[in-house]
Parts: structure tokens; sequence; C-alpha cells
């Protein structure tokens, strides 16, 4: 067995999630509070080929990809709009999706719908202590959060934005667009050391410079290779073609 030929196919199949990931970064550039997802290469052993010629049954192993979310917080900017909000610490803003699931995510440029419930930009009600927030529409007084969450309008408490933390945030799972799932069994808790920060959002912690150039990367190992395939594939082409003419 050529183990080259299977290693540099392995090789490309990692290099090719690495793309993945580094697309889906780019994607999520301009989202607020987006978390850039990682690639960590390791070995992994495929078998053992005993008795093959040439491999004295050693062991031998494999690349392979995995992707891990960062958790690094992204720089706070201020945008003075009163509907903005940034998580100063590992919170995450809870959101009801559609199927009545609860998402998470720090992408807090939030608006107030013609029913006067505070949604994500997408539409989605924000979860507070007691669901979700409700303003009063015909009431053009702005409103105010507290760092802890509490949300008035013209000295009336409106509410309380619901923050989740969690002991290990790789409990979370990507959904797409800044928004987060939590693997089956895990729960969040309520949030100890986050802050909310009215008139901010936080931007995401990548940039199109780091994820191009590390796109440039990526596809350089890919060719090499992929050249090195294309060489493990010649050889044995030759091979087979000395044999052949063999009488």
């Amino acid at each position: 067995m050529n183990v080259s030929l299977y290693q540099a196919a392995a090789a490309m199949n990692a290099n090719s999630r690495w793309q993945e990931l580094i697309s889906d970064n780019l994607a999520d550039c301009s989202v607020p509070g987006a978390r850039k997802q990682d690639v960590t290469f390791s070995a992994v052993e495929a078998g053992l080929a005993s008795g093959q010629a040439g491999l004295n049954g050693e062991h031998f192993v494999m690349p392979a990809a995995r992707a891990s979310i960062n958790f690094r917080q992204g720089e706070i900017n201020p945008t003075g709009v009163t509907t903005d909000f940034a998580v100063d610490g590992p919170g995450f803003f809870q959101v009801q999706m559609p199927n009545e699931q609860v998402a998470y995510t720090r992408d807090g440029e939030f608006h107030i719908n013609a029913k006067g419930v505070l949604t994500t930009k997408r539409g989605l009600p924000i979860i507070g202590d007691s669901g979700p927030i409700q303003i009063d529409p015909n009431n053009s007084a702005p409103i105010s959060v507290s760092a802890s969450g509490q949300v008035s309008q013209a000295g009336q408490t409106k509410g309380h934005i619901k923050l989740a933390e969690f002991k290990d945030p790789h409990d979370l799972i990507v959904i797409g667009q800044g928004y987060y799932g939590v693997k089956p069994g895990q729960k969040p808790e309520d949030a100890q050391s986050s802050a909310v920060r009215q008139g901010f959002l936080e931007a995401a912690n990548t940039s199109p410079t780091v994820e191009m150039s590390s796109l440039i990367t990526a596809m350089r190992m890919f060719e090499s290779n992929q050249k090195v395939l294309q060489m493990q594939d010649d050889r044995m082409g030759r091979v087979i073609t000395d044999l052949g003419g063999v009488s």
C-alpha cells in the first residue's frame, strides 16, 4: 500500500476543511460580536500495516483537521445608537428562534419592531427574564439599558435583558450569522461576570486581512499536497507500465 498517497489525500482534505472555515470567517467579519473558527491539525493513527513490504509492521498516521470556536473578545466600539448593545465579558444575548429554541449571540445590533418588541436585526425577539422585552411603541421616549441589563423607558422598567454564560464555551455549536446553539444536555448559567454596554457594538474577533493571509497559506499547502499526490500517482503509473511490459 502506498501510504504517501493516502497521506497526501488526507492532507488535502484537511486543507479543504481549513479553507471552508476561512470562508465562514470572512463572511462573519462584518457581523458584530462574531467569533472566528480556528483550525488545528493533528496526526491520527490510521492502523497497523503489518507484514506489508517496506512497512515492517509499523504504525502510520494521517493528518486531520479539527475546528474550534475562538472566544477571544472583539474590540468594543461606540456607535451612539440607543438600540446597539455590546456584552463586556464572556456572556451572550439569548434569542428566541422561529422553532421556539433558544440561540445565543454577541451581536447586539438590535431594533424595536412595529409591535414594540426588542429584536435582532433578523427580527428575532430578545429574551428577557419574563420572555420577550416589550417597549411602548406609542411612546417616543428612548429606551435606557443599565449595565445589569435592566431596560427602562421614560422612567418605567420594561424588562431585563437576560445574559447567559457557559462554564465551557466550547459547549456551543455554530448555527451561522453570529448565532450559536448548545450541544445536547448542556445548559447555560445566568451571567455573573458580564455587563451590557448601551450605545456600543463589539466587532468580530477577526478581520478580512487576517483571513485572507490564512487563505493564501491554506491554498499553498493544498497545492503542495496536490503535487505530492500527483508525483505518487505518476510513480505508480510508471511501475504498472514497467511491470506490464515484462514478458
